[in-house]
């Protein structure tokens, strides 16, 4: 990872696009080796996550994003018509000029490739452990994209791959590993931490996966309603 060119990103998405506020520091770690969740809410969930964390990430990036044969057809699909509105044919040359920056600039701030192969999940999986037994701190983003949205917390249901790092790391160093909710609200511009589940090893790893998805999605939901709340009431009231 390039950390000056980290920080300067970093400082580029708090002053220039998100400058929201980081609510629940007191339980952010000092250090990793930990792994962030969060919810996504298109590209804002990424920038306002790196914004906010005084932390290094390394994110989990779709492998079509760090390809250059593929970033553009992707962006183009996920990201420059459906959230930049912008129509085609003049959506592909965007995509193609976007992804012209943004690919070397991913892999410069150290994204990690997510495959949608069983042998290339085992990669991601391999790669992410290798770097959290380094101390390094992982931002995960696992909505399940071909889930209907729920529309009281703008997410879809998690995936529950991403929580086989717990009983991987622990295979790999013997400690528990801790996984932080955090939970993106654009009207309020904040980002708010939730306590951390801690991997349990003493549970059956099947159970165990299940029990940390359920347990973050459930912290994101109730950390996302409350902003929710707290932004209605900071509307001001007519003269």
């Amino acid at each position: 990872m390039n950390d000056r060119l980290y920080r300067f990103v970093r400082w580029c998405f708090q002053e220039l696009i998100w400058g929201g506020d980081l609510l629940g520091a007191d339980y952010l770690p000092e250090r990793g080796p930990v792994v962030f969740v969060s919810n996504h809410l298109g590209a804002l969930g990424p920038i306002a996550v790196g914004a906010a964390i005084p932390l290094p990430l390394r994110a989990w990036i779709q492998a079509d994003m760090l390809d250059p044969l593929l970033a553009a057809d992707y962006l183009r699909r996920d990201f420059v018509e459906p959230q930049l509105r912008v129509p085609p044919p003049f959506s592909r040359f965007v995509a193609d000029a976007i992804s012209k920056i943004h690919i070397p600039l991913l892999r410069a701030v150290g994204g990690i490739p997510v495959y949608h192969t069983p042998e290339g999940s085992l990669e991601t999986l391999r790669l992410s452990v290798d770097l959290l037994a380094e101390g390094n701190v992982i931002l995960i983003f696992p909505e399940d994209p071909a889930l209907p949205m729920d529309p009281r917390y703008r997410m879809t249901p998690f995936q529950k791959g991403f929580a086989r790092l717990g009983e991987l790391y622990f295979e790999r160093v013997g400690k528990s590993l801790s996984f932080y909710p955090l939970a993106v609200h654009a009207e309020s511009f904040t980002v708010r931490v939730g306590r951390p589940v801690r991997y349990n090893p003493f549970v059956k790893p099947a159970v165990e996966r299940v029990r940390i998805k359920n347990l973050l999605e459930q912290a994101i939901h109730e950390m996302y309603l409350q902003a929710s709340r707290c932004e209605i009431v900071q509307i001001p009231l007519p003269n």
